[in-house]
């Protein structure tokens, strides 16, 4: 195995974990010697993840709304309590909303958003972060989003929300760098993961049409984004912090 993506004895927190990148990535560092502690709403789809992570790697999960701060503090504590450490976080779990110009935007949708997409950060470095300081080292990897650093037609509140984690993941970078605890976003396109199974993406025609907001004419798969992830985690990749990669097949480049 190459040593650059060798994850033997790494300890790894993955929220979402049960379906899309969260899924994908938990394989991914199972499949290079990670241990797991795993998370997601949906706790028969993180059954399914756990069965087919326990075939390669030791795995604990514990099911919930990434939103709550107490769900946050118990998957640090179980990764503790099971593994005696935690190394590695990422906070993947997300929702989108239906697509809605900001005139339109609803109470309901503000709150999910950012009940969601930012507490679920926040709170999860909260627990996270401590942990990584007294070990005297650590890696955090929030899953922000290509709206996370520009506009998003249609997609007002999530942006909101996705700025947010953008601002979030630098400031505790600058907050905890000398610490030795990197802390890193990454930006994907879209991707034909669950976070699409909402009105008014969740066609063939609207994910082409989708598609071709990029210079490659395409959504990126899944897997591909998992691959970058996979390659920011690397121990090699240890000076990268507070930085937030864009994957977006050159969307950023226009």
């Amino acid at each position: 195995m190459d040593a650059l993506l060798d994850f033997s004895g790494q300890v790894v927190l993955i929220t979402g974990a049960g379906s899309g990148f969260g899924r994908l990535l938990s394989l991914g560092l199972a499949n290079r010697g990670a241990k797991l502690v795993l998370s997601d709403i949906n706790e028969t789809a993180l059954e399914e993840t756990k069965k087919d992570v326990k075939a390669l790697t030791d795995v604990v999960v514990l099911a919930g709304n990434i939103a709550s701060e107490s769900l946050n503090k118990a998957l640090v504590e179980t990764a503790i309590e099971t593994f005696g450490k935690l190394d590695i976080a990422v906070n993947n779990a997300g929702i989108a909303h239906t697509p809605a110009p900001i005139h339109q935007m609803t109470e309901e949708i503000m709150d999910s958003q950012f009940a969601v997409n930012v507490k679920g950060v926040m709170f999860g470095m909260k627990y996270q972060i401590p942990v990584m300081l007294a070990q005297k080292q650590g890696h955090v990897l929030n899953v922000s989003s290509l709206a996370g650093l520009g506009g998003a037609p249609k997609g007002g509140a999530y942006a909101a929300a996705k700025h947010a984690v953008s601002g979030i993941t630098r400031t505790a970078a600058v907050e905890y760098g000398r610490k030795n605890v990197r802390v890193n976003a990454i930006c994907p396109f879209y991707s034909p993961t669950n976070i699409l199974n909402v009105d008014g993406y969740n066609t063939p025609e609207a994910r082409e049409q989708l598609g071709m907001g990029s210079p490659m004419k395409r959504l990126g798969e899944p897997q591909e984004i998992v691959n970058t992830m996979m390659l920011m985690l690397s121990p090699g990749n240890s000076y990268m912090n507070g930085q937030t990669i864009a994957v977006d097949g050159g969307v950023t480049a226009w």
